[in-house]
C-alpha cells in the first residue's frame, strides 16, 4: 500500500512542466497538497512564510537545476541556511532534464539530496520515491 504525504513543493521555472507534474501528483492521490513555484526565490518565500501559524514544511521538494535568476544549486545553498524549524524533515529530489553526469554526481554528493530523477515525473517514480524515502 502506498503512503500519502501532506505536501509536495515543485520548483521549476517552466510553467507547463509544473502543470503536468501537478496533474500527475493530484491523479496519484499520494499528496494532500501540491504547491508549484517558478523560482528558487519564490520557493524560499513560500518556505519562510507561516500558514495558520506554522511553517509549511513540505514533505517532498522536486527541484529543477537550470532556472534563471536562482538555479537549483543556488536555491540549495540558501535552503541550507534556513532554520531547522523552517526546513523540517524534507526529502529533496533533483528533477531535471540535465544529462550531465557531473550534475548527478554533485547532487548525490550532498548529504541532503535524496535522489536525482529525469523529467518528466511519472506516477511510478512518485510511488517508488514516497514508499522508499518517506
Amino acid at each position: 500500500m502506498n503512503k500519502k504525504v501532506n505536501c509536495i513543493l515543485l520548483i521549476d521555472d517552466d510553467e507547463p512542466t509544473n502543470f503536468l507534474h501537478k496533474i500527475i501528483i493530484d491523479d496519484s492521490g499520494l499528496a494532500n497538497k501540491v504547491v508549484a513555484v517558478q523560482s528558487g526565490y519564490e520557493a524560499l518565500e513560500y518556505l519562510e512564510n507561516k500558514e495558520d501559524g506554522e511553517y509549511p514544511q513540505p514533505d517532498l521538494i522536486f527541484l529543477d537545476i537550470n532556472m534563471p535568476a536562482m538555479n537549483g544549486w543556488e536555491f540549495l545553498e540558501e535552503y541550507n541556511k534556513l532554520d531547522e524549524g523552517i526546513k523540517g524533515k524534507v526529502v529533496v529530489v533533483m528533477l531535471t532534464t540535465s544529462i550531465n553526469p557531473d550534475d548527478k554526481k554533485k547532487a548525490l554528493s550532498k548529504g541532503f539530496i535524496n535522489g536525482f530523477l529525469s523529467k518528466p515525473l511519472s506516477k511510478e517514480m512518485l510511488e517508488k520515491l514516497i514508499d522508499s524515502e518517506l
